[in-house]
């Protein structure tokens, strides 16, 4: 079965003045225009490709690679403001639209938002949403602490990040926990801090507890080799000039200085620390 709006993994049946024909199992076919048609192919090979509906609302597959997926979510561009929505940049040439009634704030033309891609069951045709909230569930999350997780930022709340989670929940990530500058539409590597007895997920851009070590030591050590072995960091400067200098909380940088100094990698001077 040709599935829209993803990627499907079909075979050359023809070649025809307007393209290819492709074909799934079930005898299912669908049109590869010629822009699309790659310089080799041979009939019976198998080749993947988008499946969408083009302007006139026909199946048709493409090589183009879309900025998002049926049951995905994507930071896309406002392109235009039509009568029945706003249309979205998502990489192929027919736009995206978001109907006004599945936007949580009016989108306007050169913005960019988070948005759903979804089957209108209704007009059978993929839609964008941004209202997401109501694409995501926390009702099953079956995460340990320290799971790595992939993410992608939503949205500024008065604690932190908003972000989702596996394309699946809701997490966030605190202030308190953020020493890079996020941005709404950064996909980022995470892991899980906390899974709350409401099914809410605290999210850490790092490794927790021990596993955490490692990967700071080696942060600080490659830090003082760019710096020419030495750093003017140590137990009493301040949070914030730990944070400005190395992206890192003050905990996190005193157990990687311990950690370089049971190595006997540093020296721990009172001005610094200094690499051995």
């Amino acid at each position: 079965m040709i599935e829209l709006g993803n990627y499907n993994t079909l075979k050359v049946l023809r070649s025809t003045s307007i393209g290819l024909f492709l074909g799934d199992d079930e005898g299912t076919e669908i049109l590869l225009p010629n822009k699309y048609v790659p310089e080799d192919f041979e009939i019976d090979q198998e080749m993947e490709v988008f499946c969408y509906l083009d302007n006139a609302e026909r199946p048709i597959s493409t090589t183009l690679k879309p900025k998002i997926i049926r049951n995905g979510f994507a930071c896309l561009e406002v392109v235009e403001v039509g009568a029945y929505g706003a249309f979205m940049d998502w990489g192929l040439e027919k736009h995206l639209l978001v109907p006004f009634r599945e936007q949580s704030q009016r989108m306007e033309e050169g913005n960019k938002y988070i948005v759903h891609c979804y089957m209108d069951e209704e007009s059978m045709r993929l839609t964008g949403s941004s209202r997401v909230d109501k694409f995501l569930s926390n009702e099953n999350v079956v995460y340990e602490q320290n799971d790595p997780v992939d993410l992608l930022v939503h949205r500024k709340t008065p604690l932190g990040w908003e972000v989702i989670v596996d394309e699946r929940h809701k997490g966030l990530i605190f202030d308190s926990d953020i020493f890079n500058p996020v941005k709404v539409g950064d996909r980022l590597r995470g892991f899980i801090k906390n899974v709350r007895e409401d099914k809410k997920l605290d999210i850490s851009l790092q490794p927790i507890g021990a596993k955490m070590l490692e990967p700071t030591a080696k942060m600080i050590l490659d830090k003082l080799v760019e710096n020419g072995g030495f750093l003017p960091l140590h137990d009493k400067s301040s949070p914030e000039d730990i944070k400005n200098t190395l992206h890192l909380s003050k905990k996190a940088f005193k157990k990687g200085v311990g950690i370089l100094y049971r190595q006997r990698k540093i020296n721990i001077q009172d001005d610094g620390i200094r690499m051995l």
